[in-house]
C-alpha cells in the first residue's frame, strides 16, 4: 500500500540528467515494486494506491496486469497528475532521485472509507510505508489498514525527507504506524530517522524494543542485519556490479516477504533478499529487473 508512480531513467550512465538524450520509462514506486518482486516468485500481490486520471495511469494498469499484480485498488483521482520520477545513474553508489509529485501525489489521497477491510484483514502479509504517513488522508488510510491487519504487518521505513515537514514529524508518525507492525525494513538512515540509532545492532534493538518480531537493517555494501528478540543473523554482501541501486531494496522486500510466507528460518530469507536485492542492483530498471526465483538461486 502507498507510492506509485511511472519511472523515467537515462539510458546513458554516468551522464547529467541535462544531459541525457534517451530514456525509457518504467513502472515504480517502493510499495508498487515490491508486491512486482513478491508477485515474480508465484505469490498472489495487490497493490492499494491512485494514479492521475491520464496516460501514465493507464501505463501503471497495463503495466500492473502484465506483472500479475491485481490492479483493483488501483483508482483514478482527477485533476492530479500520476507521479513521475527521474534518476541520475553514476555507479556504483550515487543515483540522484527526482520525484515530480506536485501540486499533490494521487496516492497520497488515498482514503481510509475507500479500504477493502476484509480483503486487507485476509491477506497473509501487509506492506505499508512511511512515505504514506506523510500527508492526510494517507496517513489515516495507512494506520487504519495496519491497525486492521491480524497478521504479519510489515512497515517499510521508506523515509524520504523531501516529502516531510522535518524529521521529527516523520519519527513521531513513524513510531504511530510501528504500534501496528510487526516487521520493520529500513537502511541505516531511516533506522536513525525512526530510533535515533545508526549502528545496526542499537538500531535493530531499538526498534525491537518497541513491540516488533523482526527488525531488518539494511547496510548497502556491508550486507544486512536481522534480529528477532532471540536471534541475529548478519548476511554479507553478493558481489555483482552495480548499474542502478535504485531497486535493489524493493527487491530485497519483495523476497523477503516470499521467504516469511515459506516459512523459512531468518538466515534463509536474509540471505535469498539479499540475492534478490544485488541482482536488480545490476541492472537499470526496477519493476523490470525483478528476477525469479532461478535466478536468486543461480546466483546465491
Amino acid at each position: 500500500m502507498g507510492r506509485v508512480s511511472v519511472d523515467v531513467y537515462p539510458r546513458q550512465v554516468g551522464v547529467p540528467l541535462e544531459d541525457v538524450e534517451t530514456f525509457g520509462k518504467y513502472l515504480g514506486g517502493s510499495p508498487t515494486n515490491v508486491a512486482v518482486a513478491a508477485a515474480r516468485y508465484g505469490r498472489r500481490t495487490a497493490v492499494i494506491t491512485r494514479t492521475g486520471d491520464d496516460p501514465f495511469g493507464r501505463f501503471i494498469h497495463k503495466a500492473l496486469k502484465r506483472y500479475g499484480v491485481d490492479d483493483r485498488y488501483v483508482t483514478a483521482v482527477p485533476g492530479l497528475p500520476t507521479p513521475l520520477a527521474f534518476c541520475e545513474i553514476f555507479p556504483p553508489d550515487d543515483f540522484p532521485l527526482y520525484f515530480y509529485r506536485y501540486p499533490k501525489a494521487p496516492d497520497l489521497e488515498i482514503h481510509p472509507e475507500e479500504l477493502d477491510l476484509d480483503a486487507i484483514r485476509s491477506a497473509r502479509i501487509v506492506w505499508g510505508t512511511v512515505t504514506g504517513l506523510s500527508q492526510e488522508p494517507s496517513r489515516e488510510a495507512t494506520l487504519h489498514a495496519l491497525a486492521a491487519h491480524p497478521g504479519r504487518t510489515i512497515l517499510d521505513l521508506d523515509y524520504r525527507p523531501m516529502l516531510w515537514p522535518s524529521p521529527e514529524d516523520a519519527r513521531h508518525w513513524t513510531r504511530r504506524a510501528l504500534e501496528h507492525a510487526t516487521v520493520a525494513v529500513g537502511n541505516i538512515d531511516e533506522c536513525e530517522m525512526a530510533t535515533g540509532e545508526r549502528e545496526p545492532r542499537a538500531a535493530a534493538r531499538a526498534l525491537l524494543d518497541l513491540g516488533l518480531e523482526l527488525a531488518i537493517v539494511k547496510r548497502g555494501p556491508k550486507g544486512v542485519l536481522a534480529a528477532t528478540r532471540d536471534t541475529v543473523v548478519e548476511c554479507p554482501p553478493v558481489e555483482v556490479e552495480v548499474v542502478n541501486g535504485l531497486g535493489a531494496g524493493d527487491a530485497f522486500g519483495g523476497a523477503v516477504c516470499h521467504g516469511l510466507l515459506a516459512g523459512w528460518d531468518l538466515e534463509r530469507v536474509i540471505t535469498f533478499a539479499g540475492t534478490a536485492g544485488a541482482i536488480v542492483a545490476s541492472r537499470l530498471a526496477c519493476a523490470d529487473a525483478m528476477p525469479d526465483t532461478a535466478e536468486v538461486e543461480g546466483l546465491r
